[in-house]
């Protein structure tokens, strides 16, 4: 055999990995930049996940998306969304074939690691007032110090009033900060160990310095306190029940000279909520039931009435069996069983910088398409959910057939960590489900990174899929 015929021999039978710029019309690379702007604006007004349903909720109504509960009966072609507790929020279009067949689900979550007010936050101390935190999900704490922070959340009177905070992202509003130790009185803190620099009691937000009246002790909470007061109607004991968070204060951004690249805090997993979300308005009249999820608590293990370990879903498929007049004993489980699904969550790139707890050849590159993670867990895959073979090949036949760049991965090394995302709880119903999303470098960091490339072929991916599934 020659060397053309090695090549050729080469170029048939390899699992070609290329960078999906390569080769791109300018037809491409402007809906790739032009898509990356709407995902940008949709994230900078989308840090929590109440935020996040609050506008998907109009991106929804503007789609011809209803609340399901306008309506008497359900037929197909209709669109309808459930919204519960304003954290969580399920869509579906009802498909031509009937529910019995299945549905297409695509599933992805709205929380973000953050910082959380503790119940009782506000205290003073050397004449510094500040808000204790209390970490949510997986983060290095020491990122956290002496970067910009923006409050965000609400405050819930006794009364049933209901009110919004956001302070720090709009240019005049003051930003607050977690400060730090510097580096000359640093000598001890340098030798602990990363999980250590930084205590997780230690992160505490600093708010204020003005003291109300300097006869008066603790005149600087007192003053801050009076700031609330007049701003918001609140006493100290409306914090009691408010759901605060602290967020990076700084921007979505295109990133790098060439603009290829989005760096932003929260792409985990709010770049796979928004890619499935706008995929699922591209969608009319499909043969299957097209559900989309947007879920809460996926970065502390899914629990609660607004995760995906709740039965609210279970109650929303219900609710679409009983508006079709169709419901009936184990209706809901058969529905489940013959369903699919990709688990939308971002997969770790690989970084050059620390790709010693990688296995190259099983990891997931920013540039080269959708990443899918046949399984997650830990160790011997423990608390993973392990695709089927035949639902692997169905969904890179998709993919294939429409021209998706995708590339299956695993994170990192074997027995170096793990992660999980919502694929098990929606497995363990009996739907067929792979983990699908974009590639992130800094993952859990306040900023995140991601390829429009990558953002754009998800995309895509997303409406084939229901498209052909």
């Amino acid at each position: 055999m020659d060397k053309k015929q090695a090549e050729e021999l080469k170029e048939k039978l390899f699992n070609k990995k290329e960078n999906g710029w390569k080769g791109k019309l300018q037809e491409d690379m402007e809906n790739i930049f032009e898509y990356a702007k709407g995902y940008i604006n949709y994230m900078n007004k989308s840090k929590t996940e109440r935020e996040i349903i609050e506008n998907s909720k109009k991106i929804a109504e503007a789609h011809g998306f209803k609340d399901i509960k306008d309506y008497q009966n359900l037929v197909a072609g209709d669109k309808v969304y459930y919204i519960n507790h304003e954290k969580s929020m399920y869509l579906a279009i009802i498909g031509n074939k009937p529910l019995e067949n299945g549905l297409n689900i695509i599933g992805s979550h709205a929380d973000s690691p953050r910082l959380d007010l503790k119940p009782n936050p506000l205290y003073e101390d050397s004449e510094f007032a500040y808000f204790k935190t209390h970490y949510y999900g997986g983060i290095k704490k020491y990122q956290w110090t002496a970067i910009p922070l923006a409050i965000h959340g609400v405050i819930v009177k006794t009364n049933g009033e209901k009110i919004k905070v956001c302070i720090g992202e709009d240019e005049k509003d003051p930003i607050f900060t977690i400060t730090d130790l510097l580096p000359h009185l640093a000598q001890d803190q340098m030798k602990k160990k990363a999980s250590e620099v930084v205590e997780g009691e230690d992160l505490n937000l600093l708010i204020g310095s003005i003291p109300f009246d300097a006869e008066i002790p603790e005149g600087v909470k007192l003053n801050i306190l009076n700031i609330l007061n007049e701003r918001y109607g609140i006493t100290e004991a409306d914090l009691l029940s408010s759901e605060i968070e602290l967020v990076p204060a700084m921007k979505c951004r295109s990133m790098g000279l060439d603009n290829s690249m989005v760096a932003g805090y929260g792409q985990d997993d709010k770049i796979c909520v928004y890619t499935s979300l706008t995929a699922l308005m591209n969608i009319e009249n499909p043969e299957k039931t097209a559900v989309c999820i947007i879920s809460d608590k996926e970065e502390i293990g899914s629990m609660g009435n607004t995760g995906m370990e709740s039965h609210v879903f279970d109650t929303f498929i219900s609710e679409l069996l009983n508006k079709m007049e169709i419901n009936k004993p184990n209706l809901l489980e058969k529905v489940f069983c013959n369903s699919k699904m990709l688990s939308a969550d971002v997969d770790t790139g690989l970084d050059p910088i620390y790709s010693s707890v990688s296995d190259r050849n099983n990891s997931s590159y920013l540039g080269r398409g959708v990443g899918l993670n046949k399984y997650t867990g830990a160790r011997g895959k423990s608390g993973a959910s392990d695709a089927n073979a035949e639902f692997v090949a169905e969904v890179r036949k998709i993919f294939e057939e429409n021209n998706i760049r995708y590339q299956i991965s695993e994170l990192g090394k074997v027995d170096v960590g793990g992660g999980g995302t919502i694929a098990y709880i929606l497995a363990n119903k009996g739907i067929e489900v792979i983990d699908c999303g974009v590639p992130v470098l800094s993952m859990h960091s306040p900023y995140e990174v991601t390829s429009k490339f990558d953002l754009y072929e998800v995309y895509r991916g997303y409406e084939a899929f229901w498209k052909n599934a």
